[in-house]
């Protein structure tokens, strides 16, 4: 008796995940916010901005699109494979791979998102080499290199343990 009251508290424990989740959507609304902050800033100078400076500010949107796209598909994930699953009527405007991504699906997804939000900031970063010292460019490489290579390394040990 005193195992199956554990085993019951132990499982509704998952729900203390549910806040966390919910904490994550009010991430997503920072970054809307300093999303259209960055275009509100941007769009009355756009005529005086160099096109380096302009494709600087576009690679930063870019970025923070991709982290809220990792956010959503966090949060979602999560909150299906851990706490509950999310009911929606089949006419509802429902994302076509809610319930469909698993831990290991989303560990992959999320290292791939991962490398893309690297990569531009590597490029960022690039396109600002000029000011930027040999050794620190050195580091974002190999910072870089590393995500690339456990996100290959990730992808390789799934395909292996799912056969």
């Amino acid at each position: 008796m005193l195992e199956k009251a554990f085993e019951r508290l132990l499982y509704a424990a998952r729900w203390l995940l549910a806040p966390i989740y919910l904490g994550l959507s009010l991430a997503l609304l920072a970054l809307a916010i300093k999303f259209f902050q960055e275009i509100i800033h941007v769009l009355p100078h756009v005529f005086e901005t160099s096109e380096m400076d302009l494709v600087l500010v576009v690679l930063s949107l870019i970025d923070i699109s991709l982290v809220g796209g990792l956010l959503v598909m966090v949060m979602f994930s999560g909150y299906e494979n851990f706490v509950s699953q999310i009911d929606l009527e089949e006419g509802d405007d429902k994302l076509n791979w809610l319930g469909k991504l698993d831990t290991g699906s989303l560990k992959n997804k999320v290292a791939a998102s991962i490398v893309a939000i690297s990569s531009i900031h590597l490029l960022k970063v690039f396109m600002n080499a000029d000011k930027i010292d040999n050794d620190k460019l050195f580091w974002y490489v190999i910072i870089h290199l590393t995500f690339v290579i456990s996100a290959f390394a990730m992808g390789i040990l799934d395909k292996l343990t799912r056969h």
